[in-house]
């Protein structure tokens, strides 16, 4: 009996998906799988910044930027409706641009050596957290060149490292709108911006068919993570999540850093 499962296929076509996993591994990509899912339902973010340098230990950069992608995707459309009902306007101008930069971050990594690959994912996450450290700004406090520039890196980051997030989430949370609207603004972001990274990957040639079905086998576990994060973003106050948003990204700044250097 095999102890390792196949992530590629075989002359035969069949699907062995887990041939770089050990059995430690993948109870670790599902607990990885469950919590960063449990942070996105309660911050609006952080899956991405928490799966993809864990799964980059086992996996390529690109297909572990690709892996997550296709999680956020998943778990994006399962809630569609809701995040189209309460987004900002502005997240149609970030989307657009991370459609067009995208392609670029990921083609970018595809040059780029692992190691030095998880060295600049882990200064990204840790980026996050300086940004969010800034002081809060007004409602309207956006100029349209502040708009785009999030776009941009936002699509460089997306295609580089499977993180959206860093320009992002200090945009919105960094403003005082209602928690839903500047949850929901991230949410369709990072939906649409892991749907051109999966695009993008088709595009240059470095997608493979099983890396969905790993994530179709992480999903109830990422489906579940995030329905218990939600119920508890409900229930807290406004400073409380602000708060754990900061943390989370503190957290994974350090913990990327750490498995980077070390």
């Amino acid at each position: 009996m095999r102890n390792r499962v196949s992530t590629s296929l075989d002359t035969n076509g069949a699907c062995g998906m887990f041939d770089q996993f050990t059995a430690v591994q993948i109870v670790a990509a599902f607990f990885a799988a469950f919590g960063s899912a449990f942070v996105r339902g309660l911050t609006g973010f952080g899956m991405a910044i928490l799966i993809v340098p864990i799964l980059a230990l086992a996996l390529s950069p690109v297909h572990a930027v690709l892996l997550t992608n296709f999680l956020s995707v998943f778990i994006g459309l399962s809630e569609i409706r809701r995040l189209l009902r309460n987004a900002e306007k502005t997240a149609w101008t970030i989307i657009a641009l991370v459609a067009v930069t995208t392609p670029i971050g990921l083609y970018a990594l595809s040059l780029t050596s692992p190691s030095i690959a998880r060295v600049v994912i882990a200064f990204i996450a840790l980026s996050a957290f300086v940004a969010i450290l800034l002081p809060r700004r007004g409602v309207m406090d956006h100029h349209p060149a502040t708009t785009g520039g999030v776009g941009i890196l936002s699509g460089l980051m997306t295609g580089y490292a499977g993180m959206p997030g860093p320009p992002v989430v200090p945009y919105y949370v960094g403003r005082d709108i209602p928690r839903e609207t500047a949850k929901a603004s991230m949410l369709l972001i990072f939906t649409c911006a892991s749907s051109v990274g999966l695009a993008s990957g088709a595009a240059i040639g470095v997608l493979e068919l099983n890396l969905a079905l790993l994530a179709a086998l992480l999903f109830p576990a990422v489906l579940l993570g995030n329905y218990l994060g939600d119920r508890l973003s409900g229930r807290i106050a406004d400073r409380t999540w602000r708060i754990c948003v900061g943390v989370v990204l503190g957290a994974a700044a350090v913990a990327a850093l750490v498995k980077a250097i070390g």
